[in-house]
């Protein structure tokens, strides 16, 4: 059963079921992970595979899905937009239900309308109908994993929170890199459909593992919902997801994009102003006042603006200018993967040996170095060394985000947690829906910048200046890490 607070204070509440809606963690928690929190921690991540992969596997299908349905592929776009921009919209709600309603009941009700709107986006007839059916499944994906997280972090010791997080951040590792070869897969020797029927068992099993597992009512005292917040916080975050969308669109006229990119900061300005200010905000910006929280949101923010890039560009590099096809793409894309998963083992050692910020430090460089050698990559390359590049590629991922993720909760009080939760959720899903969204301005700017330094451009020169671009943010972080202290994270460190 997951543990509840020991004790109360200002601001920190209890449920009326026994479990928190905050977080017990700090000092006085008990060390060492139980099978139960190991559970949910596996449980919150197979959630979290489900959501990323359904935000990136669509692409590969978008000429499946328009011919099947009447329409262009880039009309199919629609589809992809419509479930980042629930998630972006939605995900700041997150945290207020989960206090109002109980975690238990969000959690649950999210898996069932998630798995529902799958199933019904698998029967679509029409574009705008799948697009309808799309912001259902992502407001199902949107409650999930804030909430999950919250859940399955409750009762931790400081010192568990990286096992804990570990276990959560691999599937966001995993999906964008696997969508390719699987979307490529069932496109090829299926149909669109099953892009969506492959959630109805993996939805059937969460909901039974959850039913389980997930505890904790509502919390008492919970104040009213601040209304303004919700409207000022979803039009900016919406504003910008799309102003991103139309960025990576080469038919959108600049002027509209960059005109609603200001409307959308704009907008996020005012609710950053009301959120300072509202007697109950939607989210507690208090916890920015926390050094390491507020380095973690930022430089986890850059950090996954090239993350989310990487999956998208490496395919199209291999197909669109080395004629490759989806499948073998896909499978080199894979070693991403296993840079991901063979790291993990050492990523604990690594941390506590070298502490956070010289660990997240070096993840940067090494990302933003193989971003740039990316840049250099020809169809005469050596398969052997682009797949070394990729798995280095996919090993800084894995340290920076486990790192950025876990060093978020490190000084954060117990009474603060569920804020810093949803600030925290908000800005991560925010970062990799303008990543996906970055790797095609990239490339829409690659061309130019070739011609205007080199006097020439081809497809191949704008992919090398687009990995070029996209290596700054990764850059930018590891700048943002070099300024923690020293003793950044020591109390995550046994």
């Amino acid at each position: 059963m997951i543990n509840a607070p020991k004790h109360s204070g200002p601001g920190q509440q209890r449920t009326d079921q026994g479990a928190s809606a905050d977080l017990d963690i700090g000092p006085g928690a008990r060390t060492g992970i139980s099978p139960r929190q190991r559970a949910v921690g596996l449980l919150v991540a197979g959630c979290f595979f489900m959501e990323n992969l359904d935000g990136t596997i669509v692409s590969t299908a978008a000429p499946r899905i328009g011919a099947s349905l009447g329409v262009s592929a880039t009309a199919v776009g629609l589809v992809v937009t419509a479930y980042v921009l629930t998630l972006a919209v939605l995900v700041p709600l997150s945290g207020w239900l989960t206090a109002r309603f109980g975690a238990r009941r969000i959690f649950l009700s999210a898996i069932v309308l998630f798995t529902a709107a799958s199933l019904a986006c698998a029967a679509a007839s029409d574009l705008g109908e799948l697009v309808a059916l799309r912001v259902l499944q992502g407001a199902g994906g949107a409650m999930m994993v804030p909430v999950g997280r919250l859940v399955a972090l409750s009762g931790a010791a400081k010192p568990d929170i990286p096992r804990i997080v570990s276990y959560i951040v691999w599937p966001a590792l995993i999906a964008p890199v696997a969508a390719p070869l699987l979307g490529g897969v069932i496109t090829t020797y299926a149909n669109w459909h099953w892009l969506f029927l492959i959630n109805i068992p993996l939805g059937l099993v969460a909901f039974a593992a959850a039913w389980r597992l997930i505890e904790g009512g509502p919390a008492t005292g919970t104040g009213p919902l601040d209304w303004l917040g919700l409207v000022w916080t979803s039009a900016g975050l919406g504003a910008l997801t799309y102003a991103g969308h139309l960025l990576a669109d080469s038919g959108t006229p600049l002027p509209l994009a960059a005109g609603l990119g200001t409307a959308a900061l704009l907008l996020i300005a005012l609710a950053l102003r009301h959120l300072r200010r509202a007697a109950h905000p939607l989210i507690d910006l208090g916890t920015l006042t926390t050094h390491t929280f507020r380095a973690s949101v930022s430089g986890g923010s850059a950090f996954w603006i090239s993350v989310a890039a990487v999956p998208f560009l490496l395919p199209l590099l291999f197909q669109e200018v080395f004629g490759w096809s989806a499948v073998r793409s896909g499978a080199l894309v894979l070693f991403v993967f296993v840079g991901n998963i063979g790291i993990k083992p050492a990523t604990g050692f690594l941390f506590g040996r070298f502490g956070y910020r010289t660990m997240l430090a070096a993840s940067g460089v090494v990302l933003a170095a193989t971003m740039a050698g990316c840049a250099f990559l020809t169809s005469g390359t050596p398969l052997w060394l682009i797949g070394a590049l990729v798995t280095l590629s996919g090993a800084a991922r894995s340290v920076g985000l486990t790192g950025y993720n876990t060093l978020a909760f490190a000084d954060v009080p117990a009474d603060r947690m569920r804020d810093a939760n949803t600030l925290n959720a908000t800005a991560t899903q925010t970062a990799a829906g303008l990543g996906v969204a970055a790797a095609p301005v990239a490339l829409r700017i690659g061309s130019p910048l070739t011609h205007h330094l080199l006097g020439h451009t081809s497809p191949a020169l704008s992919y090398s200046a687009a990995f070029a671009l996209l290596a700054l943010p990764a850059l930018a972080a590891t700048t943002n890490a070099t300024r923690l202290p020293a003793t950044a994270g020591d109390v995550l460190r046994r």
